[in-house]
């Protein structure tokens, strides 16, 4: 993607708050020292084991995650739901990777947000449950609500994506999606698929225009809606 495209440094503004969309799928709120990722499933892989997928995806999202706490150094750590990817997936993780769960969650203030896959993680996980999190003008929920009026939401579940084209080549992206009043993250995990957001259950959510912040290999792109091809 072509630097000239758009500003790839550039915030998303919600409803007053400065939101930086990172290259990592994390969203990082500076003013509130405040990091947000949506979507782990954690042990995803391990699920499918029967289809020969290879169960190696917690390692990679766990690894992933971490290196973007070490680079952001957030004092605030929020997963906005589907951490894990079913009900017994915290007792498929690895020991190891269950120990790297509890250093990271015991070096922030750490927010799991419930999901519609994921129970609450075992309690010496470290960190608190809630159903939403609601902190100075945003409020963090797993899945958008429809009938949320007012501004400030930022949510997961519907792991966006869009395709456009940059220099005669379709290009397709995990990416985030907002209008100023709602923003929705891109899956962190690393065995995710996506939806496109021009697919109903996303665009309808957005009836007053979008932009699609679409996570480049060493930047994040917006692109206006007018502009998305898939």
């Amino acid at each position: 993607m072509s630097e000239s495209v758009a500003d790839s440094d550039a915030a998303i503004r919600l409803n007053g708050a400065d939101l930086v969309p990172d290259v990592s799928g994390a969203l990082w709120w500076p003013a509130r020292s405040v990091l947000v990722v949506a979507d782990l499933h954690l042990e995803k892989g391990s699920s499918y084991s029967r289809h020969n997928l290879p169960p190696y995806d917690s390692r990679a999202t766990l690894e992933r995650l971490q290196a973007v706490i070490d680079r952001r150094r957030p004092e605030h750590v929020i997963c906005l739901g589907d951490s894990f990817h079913d009900r017994r997936a915290a007792d498929r993780l690895a020991d190891d990777e269950r120990a790297q769960i509890q250093t990271l969650a015991a070096r922030v203030n750490w927010t799991w947000i419930a999901g519609n896959h994921d129970p609450a993680p075992p309690a010496d996980w470290g960190g608190t449950v809630a159903q939403e999190l609601t902190l100075g003008p945003l409020v963090f929920r797993h899945a958008a609500d429809p009938a949320h009026r007012s501004a400030g939401e930022v949510s997961g579940h519907y792991h966006p994506k869009t395709r456009v084209r940059v220099r005669g080549k379709g290009v397709s992206a995990r990416c985030f999606v907002a209008d100023g009043r709602r923003l929705i993250l891109p899956a962190f995990g690393a065995y995710t698929g996506g939806l496109s957001v021009l697919d109903p259950a996303i665009a309808n959510l957005f009836p007053r225009n979008f932009t699609a912040h679409l996570i480049g290999k060493r930047a994040v792109y917006p692109y206006p809606r007018h502009a998305l091809v898939g």
